[in-house]
């Protein structure tokens, strides 16, 4: 692609949050294919989707090769960024990428095999779009492991100064691209795009199409690069006269009656956006970053991006990930903040009380996770004889107070909490991580791992000090309706 070198009641609560605490992994409800030519190779190429299991990612099949080698879509493949992203692995090679990853990320699309019998990937009309309308014809199922997001832990940066390029990624509870470009056109001027989150990506990215200047395009004419390129699969920017000689040249070249060159834009295309190709720049880099094999959380800056560009900050954001990858992220929690239930309103879902009550107030709550905080203090009942002179909040007590929590989203289940009991029936590959001690905070986090049916409750939680995990456990719990005396 172009390298341009220029930028309450406890009945019904509900959380704050903007997406649910476990969302599934995806894939492809059934096998799909396509057909069409590659832009540098010119050559028929044939792709096939096909679903694939959890925890599987991205991946290509050169089904035309001897023993079908596969190719991970992932940036410690990538072996070419010149105008298109290249991976290479085994002997097989597949180019121009971008595109069908970026519609991949943006369809929310977490596994596919992507079996093709040639070196590059159609190019249909320059976008992603034909991609996501194959996709959306098929439609995606829901798995049965959850998808692993990487929330961005500090700011990462790239700076290029041969080809002034920009580029910074941000810790952000979403994924968001705002980008820059200076095209040092008249024609085109400085431009800049914005992706609020990956579900605008369809309407607002995925339709823009590849670009570039005419000089560029009679060079790699020159040097026989576009071989499947076309008027219709990219837009060319004329930004100069052009003789009717050359322009008699490229409709023999394209196989066209006529070309013409009229309000800068080659054979009259007209732009789907006004700033359509900044937002195809912003489309590359959703492709791009696709390698670093997991959805992002964080806000990306970049400032006159390309493939070189976007690939080396892919580098650098999976360095950042393998480096993190033992971490985990704590919920954010502000003692400032006016809690959703406080110690009154826990006391409404919960039969417990002092001094075996172990939550102090409920800061998330949904239909799929809860988030609990309890405070440690040297006044517990315990401490006295729990480790006389070197005081640690007891693991069992851990426990007690994460099933507690759990006892509150399993309860917010039902329109009668108070009519409720909670019995737990299994506890699971718990772990005790770390210390607790008093005057620490603990946060509990616990989320479902299957829906919650005919009030049994299956859940998994985390428990943190900080950023610290110090507990974990999975719990099986299940309400029972009081008897009546």
């Amino acid at each position: 692609m172009a390298e341009n070198q220029t930028l309450v009641e406890p009945k019904v609560v509900v959380a704050p949050v903007t997406e649910p605490a476990v969302v599934m992994q995806t894939t492809l409800k059934h096998e799909i294919s396509v057909s069409g030519v590659g832009l540098h190779t010119g050559a028929l190429v044939n792709l096939t989707f096909k679903p694939a299991p959890e925890n599987h990612g991205y991946i290509f099949k050169r089904v035309d090769l001897p023993g079908q080698p596969i190719v991970e879509a992932d940036v410690d493949n990538v072996t070419d960024t010149d105008r298109g992203t290249t991976i290479s692995k085994n002997g097989a090679k597949v180019s121009t990428i971008e595109h069908v990853l970026a519609a991949l990320a943006g369809m929310e699309i977490d596994n596919i095999m992507m079996e093709i019998d040639g070196p590059e990937v159609p190019i249909m009309d320059g976008s992603s779009r034909p991609f996501m309308d194959l996709f959306e014809k098929v439609g995606k199922v829901d798995q049965k492991e959850e998808r692993h997001y990487y929330y961005l832990s500090e700011n990462i940066s790239y700076e290029d100064p041969k080809r002034k390029t920009e580029m910074l990624a941000v810790p952000s509870d979403d994924f968001r691209i705002t980008v820059m470009v200076d095209y040092n056109s008249d024609l085109l001027g400085t431009q800049h795009a914005i992706l609020y989150n990956i579900g605008e990506f369809k309407e607002e990215i995925s339709d823009c199409r590849t670009f570039c200047f005419l000089h560029e395009l009679e060079m790699l004419l020159e040097h026989n690069l576009i071989k499947g390129g076309d008027i219709n699969n990219a837009i060319v920017v004329v930004d100069k006269p052009v003789s009717d000689e050359k322009l008699a040249h490229l409709a023999k070249v394209f196989n066209k009656e006529k070309v013409t060159a009229e309000r800068g834009f080659l054979n009259n295309v007209k732009l789907r956006f006004s700033n359509e190709p900044a937002r195809h720049k912003l489309l590359d880099i959703v492709g791009d970053l696709a390698l670093v094999g997991a959805p992002l959380k964080g806000h990306i800056l970049a400032a006159r991006p390309g493939h070189v560009a976007n690939v080396e900050f892919a580098r650098k954001i999976k360095a950042l990930m393998k480096r993190d990858r033992f971490k985990e992220r704590a919920p954010k929690y502000d003692p400032s903040e006016k809690p959703l239930l406080d110690i009154n309103g826990v006391m409404k879902f919960l039969p417990h009380r002092a001094p075996f009550l172990f939550v102090d107030k409920i800061i998330e709550l949904s239909d799929k996770h809860v988030v609990g905080v309890k405070n440690v203090t040297m006044n517990e009942w315990f401490f006295p004889g729990q480790f006389p002179g070197a005081p640690v909040f007891p693991g069992v007590i851990q426990i007690e107070a994460m099933a507690q929590v759990g006892g509150i989203l399993v309860l917010n289940s039902v329109p009668d909490p108070e009519n409720y009991l909670t019995y737990f029936m299994k506890i699971d590959n718990t772990k005790f991580r770390d210390m607790v001690c008093p005057g620490d905070t603990i946060i509990f986090h616990l989320e479902l791992i299957t829906p919650i049916r005919r009030g049994i409750c299956h859940m998994r939680g985390k428990a943190f000090v900080g950023n610290k995990v110090v507990m974990e456990s999975e719990m099986m719990a299940q309400i029972v309706r009081r008897e009546k005396k």
